[in-house]
């Protein structure tokens, strides 16, 4: 399957250096993650090294490199954020029973932390998927937790 999805994304985006990013976006968007053979496929069909295609993957937080939980939860960690995350990162870690990085073991939510996701003016910020959320507060982290625990995949 990855070799197939990898020539198709290839004949889709094209061989430069330059269809990189948007190659592994797609398969990040259609299989979740990048698994270590997505990685060595596409650096084979752009003729790069399996290290310069890992090094962009590891360098973007939305390019997941494991496997994840249905839920990515991302808590922004920009300056204006971070200020404000202690009690929503607890609230969070709390909730979830795990910590920063951690995945539940039903799969379902991931805890991650990523750069700037330019909500600065109504922070704190986070994401669940791609589903913004702002001006958080450890109550609002309540409710969006039992609504995502309750919503049918």
């Amino acid at each position: 399957m990855t070799e197939t999805l990898v020539h198709e994304l290839v004949e889709k985006y094209g061989r430069k250096r330059s269809s990189l990013l948007p190659i592994l976006q797609e398969i990040v968007r259609r299989e979740s993650y990048l698994t270590p053979q997505a990685i060595i496929e596409v650096a084979k069909e752009l003729d790069l090294s399996a290290t310069e295609v890992y090094g962009v993957a590891t360098f973007y937080s939305f390019l997941d490199v494991q496997p994840r939980g249905e839920y990515k939860i991302r808590i922004c960690k920009s300056l204006t954020c971070d200020a404000k995350n202690k009690a929503i990162l607890d609230e969070l870690e709390k909730l979830l029973k795990i910590k920063v990085g951690g995945t539940t073991l039903d799969r379902r939510f991931s805890l991650l932390m990523t750069n700037c996701i330019g909500q600065c003016d109504h922070a704190p910020a986070m994401l669940v998927n791609e589903e913004v959320y702002t001006d958080i507060t450890p109550e609002k982290v309540r409710e969006i937790i039992n609504y995502y625990k309750h919503k049918k995949i």
